[in-house]
């Protein structure tokens, strides 16, 4: 950390991750194993890296999971601190409901759910640098109309918060991921919802607050959907997302110990494959995560999917985009393409489902 500055970091795990189920059934979105360890590891790896040692996780759906898990964090290096929302908040009212918690002068907050290889140092410097009041991450990226924009003047200066729009003004997007003053946090109402982008952020520029705009253009991902929490946990295996805490060197694929791989299986694309797993003969797992336990027989295909602990997919068949949930079966001979879900515990026949008629 920059000598001038001491912080805290405040990392909001509150949300149900409903857009990964079935997988978020069993466990909370942060805590799903991603390039063999949960998400929230990587995460931790970032913030050690930057010099913050004391988070405050700001917590509600199966919140006993993180502290099962992390304890009091001085495995990895922290001081863990645990605030549970008894009901939803949003983003503004989980930032004020762990006030009582900061210690220092500014907090760093962070969504959950953001893989992103920003430079935390240079934004915290920003953000003392500027004087400002609020600094917010903005990314830069080549399709902003999916996201609210957010303009900046020549001297870094937030101009305004836009909603969607075909035609936005700036390639430049809320990162979701914050530096407040304290006292800024303070002034949030406490006990009921509060939306940052609707009504925090909106509300301190019309009062002439200073909110500061860190821009940058490095690796960033929002890994809520199946989609993208499979391409984020490969790009961590390949070294394309940064991360410090990789269980093994960098690569085509991640296998940890105990799982079994024939010799003729072929696993590329940053696949990891988790313990006591199994791959079988001629099988080909490219970009994919195979949960512990997992097994995928004989000449199956898996590509771009999500097997979840215990699940099994049968000899030949062809998986493409798909998440499977814990302890499910996937016959062989199955044909399951872009989007399917099947939920745990379920057993398809072999032959039950093909997208293709050439059986």
């Amino acid at each position: 950390m920059t000598s001038e500055l001491e912080v805290d970091a405040v990392v909001l795990v509150g949300g149900k991750g409903t857009r990964l189920r079935p997988l978020t059934l069993s466990a909370p979105k942060p805590m799903l194993p991603t390039a063999g360890t949960p998400y929230l590891s990587h995460l931790f790896s970032r913030i050690r890296a930057a010099g913050i040692r004391h988070v405050v996780l700001g917590t509600s759906y199966r919140a006993e999971v993180f502290e099962e898990y992390f304890g009091d964090g001085s495995a990895h290096g922290l001081e863990l601190e645990y605030v549970v929302e008894d009901e939803p908040l949003d983003t503004g009212g989980a930032i004020r409901n762990v006030y009582d918690k900061l210690r220092a002068e500014h907090v760093i907050i962070f969504n959950g759910d953001i893989l992103s290889g920003a430079d935390l140092r240079e934004q915290l410097r920003t953000h003392v640098d500027s004087g400002a009041d609020v600094t917010l991450h903005l990314q830069r990226v080549p399709d902003p109309s999916r996201f609210g924009s957010v303009p900046t003047d020549e001297n870094g200066r937030v101009q305004a918060f836009l909603e969607k729009a075909p035609n936005p003004p700036t390639d430049q997007i809320n990162a979701g991921c914050y530096v407040f003053r304290r006292s800024v946090v303070e002034t949030i109402p406490a006990g009921r919802r509060v939306s940052v982008e609707r009504e925090t952020f909106p509300g301190l520029l019309a009062d002439g607050a200073h909110l500061h705009g860190f821009v940058d253009s490095s690796y960033w991902l929002d890994v809520g959907t199946p989609e993208a929490f499979v391409r984020g946990s490969a790009d961590l295996v390949r070294g394309i997302a940064p991360t410090s805490a990789l269980v093994g060197p960098t690569g085509s694929s991640l296998v940890l110990d105990g799982a079994s791989v024939a010799s003729s299986a072929v696993l590329s694309g940053g696949t990891t494959v988790g313990a006591k797993a199994v791959i079988g003969a001629g099988a080909t797992v490219d970009g994919s995560v195979v949960f512990d336990e997992a097994v995928v027989d004989a000449g199956a295909i898996v590509e771009r999917s999500v097997l979840g602990r215990g699940a099994r997919v049968g000899a030949d068949a062809v998986l493409r985009g798909v998440v499977i949930g814990d302890g499910a079966s996937v016959g062989a001979g199955c044909e399951l393409l872009d989007g399917a879900r099947v939920w745990p515990g379920v057993s398809l026949a072999d032959g039950a489902i093909r997208f293709s008629s050439d059986a």
